[in-house]
């Protein structure tokens, strides 16, 4: 009966898709970033961008977390103060793209994620054994692997690395901060960003 659902509203939904212009890297903190991405973002288990996402990182398989890694350019490299990571769908049937993921407070000298980084530390902390925090996702868990819709076609997800010239509030560092909180608290203090975007499609077998 779910199935038969997700078939119905994705046909009721098949050009509700491609929210970018509602990504997070469209806020006003994005202003003097428009189209320019500096930071190399690659996913080196999975590979370029636009690469199929394996069952094993979407909610039909375990949900991992795809390892990521980054540099900072060199002109920017001494000036990063932390690192801040986003994951979003912007072709979920929304009126803007759902929020897989919050991450703050990653120290200057950690540029990868695994896997293991995301389970929890201290829930109380927002803490993640990777030393940074969690935020808000649509569901309010650490990490919303990918689920798309039934024959919905194609969903794309956005992995954001940007490089703060200044850290966050410590008091940002909750389970409760949202997308659109972090989204104003960066007003200005942004150096530098990149992404790398995977690809997962579930069809009706």
């Amino acid at each position: 009966m779910r199935a038969l659902v997700e078939i119905i509203l994705s046909w009721l939904f098949k050009n509700a898709k491609g929210h970018d212009d509602k990504s997070f890297f469209k806020a006003p903190a994005f202003a003097d970033f428009e189209g320019k991405q500096e930071i190399d973002v690659t996913a080196p288990e999975v590979g370029p961008d636009n690469s199929v996402l394996g069952v094993e990182y979407t909610q039909d398989g375990v949900g991992k977390f795809p390892t990521l890694r980054w540099e900072a350019p060199p002109h920017i490299a001494g000036q990063v103060k932390e690192w801040l990571l986003i994951s979003e769908d912007p072709d979920a049937p929304l009126p803007t793209p759902i929020c897989h993921g919050i991450y703050t407070g990653i120290p200057p000298s950690k540029t990868s994620v695994e896997n293991a980084d995301f389970e929890v530390e201290d829930a109380d902390e927002a803490l993640l054994k990777g030393g940074f925090h969690y935020g808000r996702s649509r569901t309010g868990v650490p990490y919303i692997a990918p689920r798309p819709l039934l024959n919905h076609g194609p969903h794309r997800y956005f992995y954001e690395v940007i490089a703060l010239k200044e850290p966050l509030n410590p008091n940002l560092f909750s389970a409760e901060t949202t997308r659109e909180q972090i989204a104003e608290a960066i007003v200005g203090k942004i150096l530098a960003w990149g992404m790398w975007i995977g690809v997962a499609e579930r069809k009706w077998e």
